[in-house]
């Protein structure tokens, strides 16, 4: 058996990353997430330790101030960081570890574990993407044309990681993944051709 790797997942948000992770989660116990500390309220039905570390922004900042996260960010109007001390106890525990993270904690994270892989779920299309956030019913058309200005500037660092996964069809992006973790590869386009193709039909739409 490999020695346990630290992942990086990235997304948009409404590219599916917390579902695809989540599923990932229950098919493959090997695998955990890291709780993430973030300034930011809970939502219905976050639970602290759970799903976040939920904390204020001057116990945040001694946190970062302490060097307490391998890499924090903030994003919106939030901060958001990953603890050391947990990651490095869930890799010494066997498990490969999840970092749901975006760009900027991924930047972080690869100059101080170059050895990390970087994953980016992308959307099929902006208009999909649109689609999905205004489904979840949870934002104002403001909020979500903001969180679409988000999307695309998000998606503009898509090309820093090191693999793409198109979230078209939910199981074969789960597959994809799955893969990724076990084998360091997707099962769909090894040599990531449709996700480039996405990315530049994106990128170009943005």
């Amino acid at each position: 058996m490999s020695d346990p790797r630290l992942y990086v997942i990235s997304a948009p948000s409404g590219g599916g990353k917390t579902s695809l992770v989540n599923a990932l989660l229950k098919h493959d116990p090997r695998v955990a997430l890291s709780v993430s500390h973030t300034t930011r309220a809970p939502r219905p039905g976050e639970r602290d330790g759970v799903h976040y570390f939920f904390v204020d922004d001057a116990a945040f900042e001694a946190l970062a101030e302490n060097h307490a996260f391998l890499e924090h960010a903030r994003v919106f109007d939030h901060r958001y960081g990953t603890g050391r001390d947990s990651v490095a106890r869930q890799l010494a525990d066997g498990y490969d570890v999840l970092l749901d993270i975006d760009w900027q904690g991924a930047r972080q994270i690869r100059a101080s574990f170059p050895a990390a892989r970087t994953i980016f779920i992308l959307p099929p299309s902006l208009a999909e993407l649109r689609r999905r956030l205004v489904g979840r019913r949870q934002d104002s058309e403001a909020v979500i044309e903001r969180r679409m200005q988000a999307a695309r500037a998000e998606i503009s660092h898509a090309g820093e990681f090191d693999y793409l996964i198109v979230n078209d069809d939910f199981e074969q992006a789960l597959a994809d993944l799955h893969a990724v973790i076990q084998d360091g590869a997707p099962l769909r386009d090894p040599h990531q051709a449709l996700g480039r193709e996405i990315l530049a039909q994106l990128l170009e739409t943005g």
